[in-house]
């Protein structure tokens, strides 16, 4: 399911120039989520770490301390993607089991993402979505063929027959990785997380009494 390039191909498209390596403690997260991750998990973390392309945020495994709000994590999200996943039930969704899902992402207009942990090697896992916006008669909830990084490269290549999520932003194209502490780092500064640049509405938030 994990394809062994997929890594590599998103570095080409977005060079992590503002990732850091989240230096994840593996064996707490595997306590803490009762499981191994997928390698190409691992391997995004170790060289993005958690943060954002854009309007789609990649979670890290476990809740860290943060500085100005809570950048989410796995543990943290995956009750609400289990939730939104068993409340589709029955509706033309695929028959999949809710507590199975494990979170890996979430934005791009509150789409979330994860993965389905039907197999016991996690880089077998195909990604799930459950997607906000959708045509009439289609579920809310579909699963794709592949593995997240790989996931990440066929929407930024228009490789799916059809966007993926609900909203579109980066279908087709790219966007640039920001690490979640550098995003905080820019808010705190005056300056828009996902650009750098300066922000009058950033800056009005924070000499707001």
């Amino acid at each position: 399911m994990t394809h062994p390039d997929s890594l590599q191909t998103l570095l080409s498209l977005v060079p992590p120039e503002h990732g850091a390596d989240e230096q994840v403690d593996w064996a707490a997260a595997e306590k803490a989520l009762g499981t191994r991750l997928p390698s190409d998990y691992q391997a995004f973390m170790a060289a993005y770490g958690a943060g954002s392309f854009g309007e789609l945020g990649i979670l890290g495994p476990l809740p860290v301390e943060y500085p100005q709000w809570n950048p989410g994590s796995i543990v943290e999200d995956t009750p609400q993607l289990r939730m939104l996943c068993a409340e589709e039930a029955g509706r033309h969704a695929p028959a999949i089991d809710a507590a199975a899902v494990l979170a890996w992402g979430t934005g791009c207009n509150a789409n979330e993402l994860g993965w389905l942990t039907v197999d016991e090697d996690p880089d077998r896992w195909p990604v799930v979505a459950w997607r906000r916006q959708i045509a009439w008669n289609d579920s809310h909830v579909a699963v794709f063929d592949c593995g997240m990084t790989d996931f990440l490269v066929r929407m930024m290549r228009a490789e799916f027959d059809t966007c993926p999520l609900g909203d579109a932003p980066l279908w087709g194209r790219t966007a640039p990785f920001v690490h979640w502490r550098e995003q905080q780092r820019r808010w705190q500064a005056g300056l828009c997380p996902e650009t750098g640049e300066p922000d009058p509405v950033v800056q009005g938030f924070l000499q707001w009494p």
